[in-house]
């Protein structure tokens, strides 16, 4: 019952109901995360975080679950996310590494640029655009969104395929 009231005054935006909530529910939601990261320090930070995010989306609990249960799901979107980002950065560091081997095997093998030039000329505009400005001018994936209009996401996908495609394309990969 006491529970119940701390939430109603944290939507009415008073700040000592939300300590109490926070006191409440911070261990609890710690144990969960450690449980799920396996990292004390990275669950720490996700319950932060999970509590930070109750604070700006406390309007949107609407009593029907727990409010345990509410921010179970919160630290549990959190957690995706988080491995979603890491998921993406591993991504371009593998991309980044292909390039820069693509690059060695190109020059050991001192073939032609216009070998190079001819497979790019396989790839479809919106395809080569992106990789012409981010490997032969070192523009970054959010300067070439901003030229192209593109979302810095897009881009990566681009040059990735692209990528991919091209490696295809010189027979990198059958050697």
């Amino acid at each position: 019952m006491e529970e119940k009231k701390w939430i109603k005054q944290a939507k009415k935006g008073n700040h000592e109901a939300f300590a109490l909530l926070f006191r409440e529910h911070y261990p609890f939601l710690v144990k969960y995360l450690i449980k799920v990261t396996m990292n004390r320090d990275q669950a720490e930070e996700l319950a932060q975080d999970t509590m930070a995010k109750c604070v700006e989306k406390i309007h949107q609990y609407n009593g029907k679950s727990k409010f345990s249960s509410w921010l179970i799901s919160i630290a549990t979107n959190r957690y995706i996310d988080l491995q979603r980002k890491r998921k993406r950065e591993t991504d371009w560091q593998k991309e980044e590494m292909s390039v820069r081997k693509l690059k060695w095997e190109m020059e050991s093998r001192n073939e032609e640029w216009n070998d190079v030039l001819g497979a790019l000329s396989t790839l479809s505009e919106d395809v080569r655009l992106p990789i012409i400005l981010k490997h032969y001018y070192g523009y970054s994936y959010e300067e070439i969104g901003h030229m192209t209009d593109l979302a810095p996401g897009t881009v990566k996908s681009r040059v990735h395929n692209g990528i991919i495609k091209l490696r295809k394309e010189l027979k990198i990969d059958e050697q």
